[in-house]
């Protein structure tokens, strides 16, 4: 008895004490338990049980529930009609639409209305070539030579200012080299405008002949 009792003794000398020790007798009986616990789950769901299998699904009254519908059983009853009345299509026509009234001109202002168009000045005198601003042509070289002569009238048109605007041939003399001559001297004349009932100076226009003659 007393050597038991002195081996038991030398054994707890020699287990380690501490902290980390303390942690470690923690682990393993916290591994214990995890064993015990899990071998007697174990054993529980090994057993058999006594109740049988689970019965299958019925009917509140214990009838087995119907089949599934064959094909075609299981259509959908058409309602009927109400009071025997068949559906009608109605098309509610649209309203016209409102015509557009007629767009009103909006009157001339007076004065456009009313206004007298512009009248033109009536020419009372001709205008005619101003003395010693209107010196004779010089006579062509080639058509003296030629002994060409004529008559050149030539329409001319004179501003206000006596200043000839247009120098036209109206009626040629025959040689090219006269009617050149007399377009050229006449588009240097200056004339007495021409003017109208009150006096005033218009443009207007005269016909002027030029001879050439051969002595």
């Amino acid at each position: 008895m007393a050597a038991s009792a002195r081996s038991l003794t030398d054994l707890l000398r020699r287990v380690p004490h501490g902290r980390w020790a303390v942690v470690g007798y923690a682990f393993v009986l916290g591994l214990l338990l995890y064993l015990l616990v899990w071998l007697a789950v174990r054993d529980r769901d090994d057993a058999p049980t006594e109740a049988g299998p689970a019965p299958l699904l019925s009917g509140p009254s214990g009838e087995p529930l119907p089949g599934p519908l064959a094909a075609g059983e299981g259509a959908a009853t058409p309602l009927p009609p109400p009071d025997g009345v068949a559906p009608q299509l109605v098309e509610e026509t649209p309203p016209p639409e409102p015509t557009p009234a007629p767009a009103e001109s909006a009157p001339l202002p007076p004065d456009i209305e009313t206004a007298p168009a512009p009248a033109t000045s009536a020419v009372v005198q001709a205008p005619a070539p101003l003395p010693g601003q209107s010196p004779p042509p010089r006579y062509p070289p080639a058509a003296l030579r030629r002994g060409e002569s004529g008559t050149v009238l030539l329409q001319v048109e004179v501003d206000a200012s006596g200043v000839p605007v247009t120098v036209q041939v109206a009626r040629r003399s025959g040689s090219r080299d006269l009617d050149r001559a007399a377009v050229e001297a006449v588009s240097r004349w200056r004339f007495r405008p021409a003017t109208d009932a009150d006096g005033r100076p218009v443009p207007g226009s005269l016909a002027v002949p030029v001879d050439f003659t051969l002595d």
